[in-house]
């Protein structure tokens, strides 16, 4: 399919002082979480809550942090999630994506509010 990236804004809700942090994202239906490279971390002065052990492309596992709460927006859509910090770049995960309505449209590689509910997102919860 190919990469797909999004401009995306993200705040730390706790410290509406500082400034958002605008970034192109990968967004990445085959990864789970949110991502975010140090830099961001500082930027917008998360605290680590805990460590996570992730699994590598490489099969290699790493110990990283995990911060939060993130507030995320993209076009009509927020969202609210944990981030690992790791990588040189913003990646949008399947949880963030599910959590915010998004869908990945493959024949134009872009990401796009899911067009079923344009104006609202939508949850089962079920």
């Amino acid at each position: 399919m190919g990469l797909v990236n999004a401009s995306v804004t993200l705040k730390n809700p706790r410290r509406p002082e500082l400034q958002p942090v605008e970034a192109v994202a990968l967004a990445d239906s085959g990864a789970v979480h949110l991502c975010i490279p140090p830099h961001v971390q500082i930027q917008l002065g998360l605290e680590e809550i805990s460590k996570k052990e992730v699994t590598l492309a490489d099969g290699g596992k790493k110990l990283v942090p995990y911060v939060g709460p993130i507030e995320l927006h993209f076009k009509n859509r927020v969202g609210f999630a944990g981030a690992l910090v790791l990588g040189n770049e913003v990646l949008l995960g399947a949880i963030p994506m599910e959590d915010m309505d998004l869908i990945i449209i493959p024949k134009t590689r872009t990401l796009e509010v899911n067009p079923e509910s344009p104006n609202i997102g939508t949850s089962v919860v079920k």
